[in-house]
């Protein structure tokens, strides 16, 4: 997707026929996910009908697997992850009116992290972001990686091949855009390793920021946090 908040078109008889599948479903399971935005993302990020239908089955199975609705703040996981300020929910929204998921790296050490626990605050803040899309105008996200006091601890492989899985498999279409600001030079070593594990759609929604007039393309000057 590019920068700009315009969606891809989908067919719409595509979209008729997934919706036709998804009467079952939605019999079956009257509290299930997805609405008419839901099934259009999955038709773009899976191409086909019956990809798409398929994936949507396995999303509906991996949020009862996963206990998806008890990821909130009263969890003791999610309570003790955003203490430690692990990643926010910004107030503000980027210019093109995505939520913003903030995340400040220098908060994260790969040797004293949970990956489970972890993956569900992840999980956690997509799910937060996403109940704040207005999806009649925009139905994605800006995720912004604050790389200020960047150390190779704080570089953790596993946690980003899990986003991206996540992302693919049970958020389609999600993502905006990728913001990296304050990228250090020793990062630039670590990028070409996750930059294999990308798409080519996915590779081109992640921006470097590097200055203040760069990044008021994507924010506005006070959307980031400064007590994190």
């Amino acid at each position: 997707m590019s920068e700009t908040t315009s969606r891809v078109s989908v067919n719409v008889k595509n979209v008729e026929d997934l919706k036709s599948r998804m009467k079952s479903v939605t019999a079956a399971d009257p509290d299930q996910y997805h609405n008419s935005f839901s099934l259009e993302r999955y038709l773009r990020a899976f191409k086909t009908v019956d990809a798409a239908f398929q994936a949507i089955l396995k999303t509906n199975e991996w949020r009862k697997e996963y206990q998806v609705q008890s990821l909130t703040v009263n969890n003791p996981i999610i309570k003790k992850y955003l203490e430690g300020n692990k990643a926010r929910i910004l107030h503000h929204r980027d210019v093109n009116g995505r939520p913003i998921i903030y995340i400040p790296v220098k908060n994260h050490n790969v040797n004293d992290r949970d990956i489970e626990e972890l993956t569900k605050f992840v999980v956690y803040c997509l799910e937060e972001a996403c109940k704040r899309c207005f999806e009649e105008v925009i139905d994605n996200l800006c995720i912004v990686f604050d790389l200020k006091g960047f150390r190779i601890t704080c570089m953790d492989y596993q946690m980003i091949k899990n986003l991206i899985w996540l992302s693919n498999k049970h958020y389609p279409e999600r993502l905006g855009v990728c913001l990296v600001l304050n990228a250090p030079t020793v990062f630039h070593t670590c990028w070409p390793v996750i930059r294999r594990w990308l798409d080519e759609n996915t590779s081109r929604k992640i921006k470097f920021v590097d200055d203040s007039n760069s990044l008021a393309t994507y924010l506005v000057p006070d959307a980031l946090p400064e007590n994190m």
